[in-house]
């Protein structure tokens, strides 16, 4: 095994001890899914969102909000206390460089996130005769925007906060107002067209509208792509200005 290999393993090890992370990172979205489900009224036809379910909605906002407490909770956190219990500066002594821890924990979020929509969009259809993606690539395209910018701004949050619990802090502040925008609370259609607006301009907002547009069998707009990919350009860029390993 590479030693990409070897450190991803031992991450993925080290995060299957803390049950508390587990559950929320990986059974909560699920769990969510299944409880908006079994509302009745979410799974009857409403006119005021074009004769949609509610739940054929939420699916991308669930899988949107896998991807938040992923990228702005997990990913930061375990960055930030690294950093601070100085493990990535003791890396520096061996021949596992601190980039490659890096690696490893994307590699385990991105598979984590990726595991959680395809438990999702099963629970969907499985459960709720919620359709699949019409056009699969699109669908790709969308999650995989929505993930890299996600990350990107968790990895931001990583390279600005001083620990971890301030990492866990900064990520807490954000949930919140980025799940707002992507519908978690009211579903983009039934917002009102402001907040709507404010809402394509934000990461999850614009690829929870991907989503959803890839599952009703059409292509993303180029507004919601170009939003996504200007976040992890700039969310990016500024992270790799400010990282610090030690």
């Amino acid at each position: 095994m590479s030693a990409l290999s070897r450190l991803t393993l031992t991450e993925t090890k080290l995060f299957f001890r803390e049950p508390l992370a587990v559950f929320f990172m990986l059974a909560f979205p699920p769990i969510l899914l299944i409880i908006f489900g079994a509302i009745p009224s979410f799974r009857e036809a409403d006119p005021d969102i074009g004769g949609q379910r509610v739940i054929d909605l939420y699916v991308p906002i669930v899988v949107a909000m896998a991807l938040a407490m992923t990228a702005l909770s997990g990913l930061p956190q375990m960055l930030a206390s690294y950093r601070e219990q100085g493990v990535l500066r003791r890396m520096r002594t061996t021949p596992v460089k601190p980039g490659w821890m890096l690696g490893a924990q994307l590699l385990l979020c991105t598979a984590a996130s990726v595991a959680v929509m395809l438990v999702l969009q099963a629970i969907g259809r499985v459960a709720f005769d919620v359709s699949l993606p019409r056009q699969a690539a699109a669908y790709l395209l969308g999650y995989l925007l929505s993930a890299l910018s996600m990350l990107t701004l968790g990895l931001l949050i990583a390279s600005l906060a001083p620990s971890g619990k301030g990492a866990s802090s900064i990520g807490t502040l954000l949930f919140f107002p980025v799940m707002f925008f992507a519908g978690l609370w009211a579903p983009r259609d039934t917002m009102p067209e402001v907040l709507r607006r404010i809402s394509d301009f934000t990461p999850l907002g614009a690829g929870v509208q991907s989503l959803q547009d890839a599952t009703a069998g059409h292509w993303p707009q180029l507004l919601h792509l170009a939003v996504m990919a200007g976040w992890i350009i700039v969310a990016g860029g500024l992270a790799a200005r400010y990282f610090r390993w030690e």
